[in-house]
């Protein structure tokens, strides 16, 4: 089997309802999606979000028809690693950081869904599964919501069935966080994980000192606390506070994880499927943080099931709240059963 042929469509349209975190407006959707093609009729494809700024998609389009799909076309698909490392070669002199792992994700994320397609299975059952569900939390509490709506939406992802949920932090004074926090938990419940996230918007001083009042308000993990670059800062921060330290969205390749795991600057690990390269590195990060015992969660869900199927460290899936195209059991996702990289939308 061979490929023939690569092709890209994007989309990129404003978001229905706007949301903010501590360092920025996120109100656009934009998505790259791309199709690889065989000789043998069997198709891959991967949809990746790209918000924000509006032709974002578009640039990533073209770095994937320009520069990756003349390499890779009339290669075997199935060697999917070695495609990566042709990948990460080719964008070695302009930086395999940033938007080339976004394309190299991309274009990862078709392979596998090819495979899978070819055989005639999920991918959860190629990577060697060892659960059909994962617990999962919601991610709910964004900063543009006042406290009532903050309850709101907590109270409708319980209602759900969520094991917990995930605010966010930083966007005002401490104080006003602590209101929103014991606001959410008065909703959810004194048992029910509460997670918080800052989205690297503290410097260290003022990281340790709003974690120290977020383990007292019973905070499950405390997630970006620092700029995600910052391993250093992050190893300090971990030997300062019992509340785990939880980050990894915004690193780039598995190799940007090995310190921060070895050093002990991560309580949580959380790749992203777009960032970290595709399932073939967040399964590899994943593998290298259980091997240090360090627990892993999937920043955002989609495809990233298949991965979090296949851990033996897998605490969570993130979700959105639930659109109805899929039941919670027990507080759990089901894995998918269709071929490839069939997922759920939460």
């Amino acid at each position: 089997m061979k490929i023939t042929d690569i092709t890209v469509e994007v989309t990129s349209e404003p978001k229905a309802h706007a949301v903010r975190d501590a360092i920025q407006l996120l109100d656009r959707n934009g998505h790259t999606r791309v199709r690889i093609d065989t000789d043998e009729g069997v198709s891959g494809e991967s949809t990746t979000y790209f918000g924000r700024v509006e032709s974002s998609p578009a640039i990533l389009g073209k770095l994937i028809e320009d520069q990756f799909a003349p390499v890779i076309v009339g290669e075997d698909p199935t060697l999917i690693r070695g495609i990566r490392q042709q990948l990460q070669t080719l964008t070695d002199y302009q930086g395999t950081a940033g938007l080339s792992s976004y394309g190299i994700s991309a274009i990862d994320q078709a392979l596998w869904d090819l495979l899978g397609k070819s055989l005639g299975v999920p991918v959860w059952k190629l990577l060697g599964a060892q659960r059909t569900a994962i617990p999962s939390y919601a991610m709910v509490g964004w900063l543009e919501l006042d406290v009532a709506g903050l309850e709101r939406v907590s109270a409708q992802a319980m209602e759900q069935g969520f094991r917990g949920v995930k605010m966010k932090v930083g966007g005002g004074p401490l104080t006003a966080d602590v209101q929103r926090i014991k606001a959410v938990r008065n909703v959810i419940g004194p048992d029910a994980p509460l997670m918080v996230d800052a989205n690297q918007a503290f410097g260290y001083a003022e990281a340790l000192r709003r974690g120290r009042v977020y383990e007292e308000l019973d905070c499950r993990w405390f997630e970006e606390p620092l700029p995600a670059g910052d391993t250093e800062g992050h190893v300090r921060l971990a030997e300062k506070l019992d509340i785990p330290i939880a980050t990894g969205e915004n690193r780039y390749g598995q190799a940007a994880f090995r310190d921060l795991i070895a050093r002990g600057g991560v309580g949580v690990v959380q790749p992203d499927l777009r960032r970290a390269g595709g399932v073939t590195d967040c399964l590899e990060i994943g593998l290298l943080a259980a091997g240090f015992g360090v627990p892993y969660a999937s920043h955002g869900g989609g495809a990233h099931i298949h991965v979090l199927a296949a851990l033996p460290n897998t605490i969570y899936v993130e979700s959105g709240l639930l659109n109805g195209n899929v039941e919670l059991v027990d507080g759990c996702y089901p894995l998918p059963e269709g071929p490839g990289l069939s997922s759920w939308n939460g």
